[in-house]
């Protein structure tokens, strides 16, 4: 047992009774009719439905400013609180955990269709907050749907970093027709630099020898991307790569 936990709360009824309200406030008008520190409660119980952990909530969001101060914190972080144990941070984790899931299932579950968004939406998660870049490789068939999502190279992403010989192998590995690229920026600004254009420039040019599309590079920063294929510069390395080879 946690030692920050009570095995029982000393009204247990009332208790009861309050985490019963919460629930039917949810199922009846969502989570938007929660307050923060309402939300953080729920996620905390979770793990010990019989202990009040309405105080543990606010002093949690007072702690990390914010909801999303409270579910990205540390695990260890949030165990300092008074009334918090391994037990309770159960919920958070599973949530988030849960989140990701539905993401991942939901893109390879169906065609990519261009939406940068989406793709924002389901890589956000797993590179938001980061303190080093990441550099993810989707896969897609024919068809756009996704096969494969492969994390390549880790550190600054730059020409020494990103290997085209290497993505394209992996490429014809999972017998891909396109790719779609993706890495995070942990300034928290998305704009891409120099050296994220001409990486990208160089991947659309060796795409287009193995006779690959590439239908879009995702630069992740704080709560924000940039999609170079939004702002028509994937067309304009095709249209480049097609001019110097005619």
């Amino acid at each position: 047992m946690d030692e920050n936990q009570d095995s029982m709360p000393e009204d247990a009824n009332k208790v009861e009774g309050h985490r019963r309200r919460l629930r039917e406030k949810f199922l009846k008008a969502g989570i938007n009719a929660f307050l923060d520190y309402e939300i953080v409660e729920l996620l905390l119980t979770l793990g010990t439905p019989r202990k009040d952990c309405k105080d543990q909530a606010k002093q949690a969001l007072k702690e990390f400013k914010t909801l999303r101060g409270v579910l990205e914190a540390d695990n260890l972080d949030l165990q300092r609180i008074k009334g918090i144990g391994s037990h309770n941070v159960f919920g958070i984790r599973l949530v988030q955990e849960v989140s990701r899931r539905f993401l991942k299932d939901r893109m390879m579950s169906r065609p990519y269709c261009r939406s940068s968004r989406e793709v924002f939406d389901y890589l956000y998660h797993s590179l938001r907050d980061l303190k080093k870049e990441k550099f993810k490789v989707l896969f897609l068939d024919a068809k756009n749907q996704i096969i494969e999502e492969r994390t390549l190279f880790e550190g600054t992403v730059d020409s020494s970093a990103v290997y085209p010989r290497e993505i394209m192998k992996d490429a014809l590995r999972y017998d891909a027709s396109s790719l779609i690229f993706a890495h995070n920026h942990p300034s928290g600004d998305p704009e891409p630099s120099l050296c994220d254009r001409e990486i990208t420039r160089e991947l659309v040019f060796a795409a287009r020898v193995m006779e690959l599309k590439v239908l879009d590079h995702i630069i992740i920063g704080n709560n924000c991307f940039f999609s170079f294929a939004d702002h028509g510069m994937i067309e304009d390395y095709e249209l480049l790569f097609l001019s110097l080879n005619k």
